[in-house]
């Protein structure tokens, strides 16, 4: 084997090393294992060399002998140089096996005795390498693995392709990686074994970036940063890394406005071109990085006469994009805007942005530009930007208009009115609603180390607990502090209240409490002449009276809906509107929570509100999974979900929400790893709240995976979370008909008559129609387990007519699917209504109940034994009929459909039988039944 000398120890398999690249490291595995060779390629720093070594790591140990070789730029000019590191340590085993004239023109290639070689003994020279891996080959599999191919000296790249072109058949792979640009990889192809398989390997997302900086030592940096990295860096790894480096390293971080601080070791890299361009071509290209999206006319009417024959210049040298047909001037990477713009001096920087500050057309722009162009505080210019930190926010970018009001606030004077710090709590605030958690806290952590005014102080406290979210416990310490700098002022006082009803709802569960402190904020907030906070509060007060099934929370929703009204409170997640929708949704009235939940969601969209984005698309996901259209309710889960993700916010609701639509409508399996993910983060962060709504879902996920035990389990523990919180509502979560049909599943039909009449009666006194129908399919359930076939048939038709009504789709298919399995014994073709509907909804887990109902063999009719033998009188009553039924010789699945259990939970019930009854297997069930006929 060779391996040289600065390549002997191949990066074992992080994790970090392969982060965004699982299906191609899957395609590159499978071809290595089925013999074949793999290109990588992809530009500079994508990551080649690193799945290269991956790979490499992996395979090696499996092949007889491998070849390595690395080159580099600086030794691509020497003949043979990667010949000789391929064969160096093998020549002497084999070339006593090779005919003298090619052992003859090998030897002189390694040994360098003589350049030209290769057009002296030409073909000599190509046999004795293919000879060579033949030779190495007849001993065992050989693997060679060549990085960085760009830079194989001609020579080396030429031999080894002969060779390769010519290895069918043969046990020689390659494993090589090379750096290319858009699709020039068919040279390199065309090198190859005819087998090989070109992996091209793209830039990174966003969260792919944000992990990969995680797993380096980068977890402090803000997801704006990141959002910026990640732009900058265009998903480049290897940039994403060096740039998150030299933050690190920088005491200093950027300001607002200003691009991230470029290494010297990546301006290199891309700026290795700049010097070629003229002096005013530089300039040139310096507007136009300073610039948002920067065109000739702007360039032109930025004072840069001859912009087209600069950018044509630049655009000939790779650093910018060739567009001929479009005004745009963009460069070939982000990377070379930010490292032209990190290259120049402060003074020139000033000089393009106070030139942008006249020519750009927006008025945002053009007071962005003035501020970077601006040194020192400016009353004029601090007025200019938060005129138009206003603007951006009217228009939906609250993230644009937060960093415009730090500019803002950095050229405020300490004096002015209003103030440095009022503007910093404003740029904060934009940055909540944008989603932008970290820079919130930051704002206002930096703002109470100096702040004196009361109100600064409390909106400092305020944003630092409303950032927390469910994670209140974090920020306990806060309230003391913010109930002090309150004073006895009700405005501010108010605030505090209304954040203290989230903590008593949130952290204690107590909706009683809740209730009270949001109605105690509402009077304080209107005492004050805080109209904003009285409606977020009247609105929490109707939401908390909706989830207690309070008769009060119709007339809270109108009092939070009078005039006037603010508009960002209208459409807020915690809002008037918010809380109708889900009294909507509560109330059974779906096409009208719709209309009231989509017209919310586009509005948010519309101002940036990321929080309440991701609120509403959840709410908009439940209605549509309520109307039974399963497919859209999983889409747009799953877009909830990732914008939760990217943003941090709402995490745990948008896995439990999106744990549903996928047990309803796509992979069970990733349905129960959202709901336990969700149960785990509602049980860290002290949810009590979400903790009962997670393990609702893990419950749901259960009994469609066909494990009703754990359903049972589940949902136990969400009936007792609700009881202490005071929680009477059913539509709240909907739970209560899926625990009784498990309990039903798992033998215990007096329990889940007992839940049924207890649900019913809140049910009855709220008027909760669709709870209703479902507590009637669970009875029915009852009804057939007990041997009642024929009420249970004529309950479970009159629920699945309800839910019809009613426009509850799922349900609806749910209850005929009931009724076809109470009647399939004498009619298959009873589950062609199921299959119809279930269809319909795009329920795709719920067809594949059907399909297994379906193939299950009609049973043969049994006679159910006048007595039971007297160990069978400890068991449970369904543990009773399974080993009644396994006396009679029935089978698992004829047991399953005469019980309407699905197989699983007639083996675990078994389990449970041969424990209790201290036996083994079936057969000593059949014994006990030949005993008792003995008898």
């Amino acid at each position: 084997m060779t391996v040289r000398r600065d390549f002997q120890e191949p990066a074992r398999c992080r994790p970090d090393l392969v982060i965004g690249r699982a299906e191609l490291v899957a395609a590159a595995r499978d071809q290595l294992a089925s013999g074949g060779s793999v290109l990588l390629h992809g530009p500079a720093g994508i990551g080649k060399s690193t799945v290269l070594r991956a790979l490499d790591a992996e395979y090696a140990p499996s092949a007889r002998t491998v070849l390595r070789c690395s080159a580099t730029e600086s030794e691509s000019h020497l003949p043979f140089l990667a010949l000789a590191d391929l064969f160096g340590l093998v020549l002497d085993d084999v070339s006593g096996r090779l005919p003298v004239a090619q052992r003859t023109a090998l030897e002189s290639a390694l040994t360098g005795r003589g350049e030209s070689t290769l057009q002296r003994d030409g073909l000599a020279l190509r046999l004795a390498v293919l000879s060579t891996l033949r030779a190495l080959a007849a001993e065992g599999p050989v693997l060679i693995v060549a990085d960085d191919l760009q830079w194989l000296d001609p020579a080396s790249a030429e031999l080894l392709g002969f060779a390769a072109r010519r290895l069918g058949g043969t046990p020689v792979q390659l494993l090589c990686a090379v750096r290319t640009e858009g699709q020039e990889y068919d040279r390199h192809l065309r090198a190859s074994p005819p087998d090989t398989v070109a992996v091209r390997l793209g830039p990174l997302n966003r969260t792919q970036i944000s992990e990969l900086l995680d797993h380096r030592g980068h977890a402090g940096l803000t997801r704006a940063t990141v959002r910026e990295i990640h732009r900058t860096s265009g998903g480049n790894p290897l940039f994403a890394l060096e740039l998150g480096r030299a933050l690190a390293e920088n005491p200093t971080p950027p300001r607002p406005g200003e691009p991230l601080p470029v290494p010297t070791s990546l301006r290199a890299l891309v700026l290795s071109r700049l010097d070629m361009l003229s002096v005013e071509a530089r300039r040139t290209l310096l507007v136009a990085s300073a610039g948002a999206r920067p065109t000739q006319a702007l360039l032109h009417a930025a004072g840069r006469e001859n912009a087209e024959a600069e950018c044509a210049q630049a655009a000939e040298l790779g650093l910018l994009a060739t567009e001929p047909e479009g005004p745009a001037v963009r460069f070939a990477h982000p990377l070379i805007s930010a490292a032209l713009y990190a290259e120049a001096p402060a003074q020139e920087r000033r000089a393009a942005h106070a030139a942008l500050s006249t020519a750009a057309s927006d008025p945002i722009e053009r007071a962005r530009h003035l501020a970077l162009a601006t040194t020192g505080t400016d009353p004029e210019v601090a007025a200019r930007l938060a005129e138009a930190a206003a603007q951006a926010r009217d228009r939906g970018a609250p993230s644009v208009a937060a960093q415009i009001r730090l500019l803002a606030a950095r050229h405020t004077p300490g004096d002015n009115t209003p103030g440095p710090d009022e503007r910093r709590l404003l740029a904060a605030e934009d940055a909540t609603s944008a989603g932008e958690i970290d820079l919130a806290q930051d704002i206002a952590r930096e703002v109470l180390t100096r702040a004196t005014r009361p109100a600064d102080r409390v909106r400092a406290w305020i944003i630092v607990i409303d950032s927390a979210g469910h994670t209140m416990t974090e920020v306990d310490a806060a309230f003391p502090h913010a109930l002090a700098d309150a004073g006895d002022d009700p405005r501010l006082l108010g605030l505090v209240h209304y954040q203290l009803a989230w903590r008593s709802l949130i952290v204690e569960g107590d909706f009683t409490e809740a209730r009270q402190a949001a109605a105690h904020s509402a009077g304080l907030a209107a005492q004050g002449g805080d109209r904003r906070t009285e409606l977020l509060a009247l609105s929490l007060q109707a939401q908390v009276e909706t989830l207690m099934g309070h008769p009060d929370a119709p007339a809270t929703i109108k009092r939070a809906l009078k005039e006037p009204q603010d508009p960002n409170v209208a459409c807020h997640h915690n809002g008037a509107g918010s809380a109708r929708f889900r009294w909507l949704v509560m109330s059974d009235q779906l096409a009208e929570a719709r209309t009231t939940v989509t017209a919310l969601l586009r509005e948010v969209r519309r101002r940036g509100q990321v929080e309440s984005e991701v609120h509403f698309l959840r709410g908009l996901a439940e209605t549509e999974l309520r109307s039974g259209h399963c497919g859209r309710a999983l889409d747009l889960a799953r877009e909830g979900l990732g914008l939760a993700h990217d943003s941090g916010i709402g995490e745990t609701a948008s896995a439990m929400l999106t744990s549903l639509a996928e047990a309803s409508g796509g992979d069970v399996d990733r349905g129960l790893a959202l709901a336990r993910e969700a149960v785990e983060h509602a049980e860290q962060d002290g949810d009590t709240m979400y903790l009962s709504r997670a393990l609702g879902a893990l419950g749901y996920a259960q009994l469609v995976a066909g494990d009703p035990a754990g359903t049972v389990r589940s949902l136990r523990r969400v009936r007792e979370l609700e009881q202490s919180l005071g929680i009477t509502d059913p539509a709240r979560g909907r739970w209560q008909g899926d625990l009784a049909e498990a309990l039903v599943r798992v033998g215990e039909p007096a329990e889940a008559q007992d839940v049924i009449d207890v649900t019913r009666e809140h049910a009855l006194r709220l008027g909760r129609e669709s709870v209703l129908a479902a507590l009637d399919r669970a009875e029915a359930l009852v009804r057939a387990a007990r041997g009642d076939h024929e009420t249970a048939a004529t309950q479970l038709t009159s629920a699945q007519d309800r839910f019809a009504k009613l426009g509850h789709g799922l349900e609806e298919a749910r209850a005929a699917f009931a009724l076809a399995s109470l009647r399939g014994r004498h009619s298959p073709a009873a589950y062609d209504e199921a299959t119809r509907l279930f269809r319909r909804c795009r329920a795709l887990p719920w067809l594949r109940q059907v399909d297994e109902a379906v193939s299950v063999p009609e049973p043969k009719p049994a006679v159910v034994p006048p007595a039971e033998p007297a160990a069978l009188e400890g068991l449970a009553a369904m543990e009773r009929q399974v080993a009644s039924l396994v006396m009679e010789g029935a089978t698992n699945r004829e047991i399953a459909a005469r019980l309407f259990i699905s197989v699983k939970t007639v083996e675990a019930t078994l389990t449970r039988v041969y424990r209790k009854l201290g036996i083994r297997s079936r057969v000593d069930i059949v014994r006990l039944a030949a005993g008792r006929r003995a008898h």
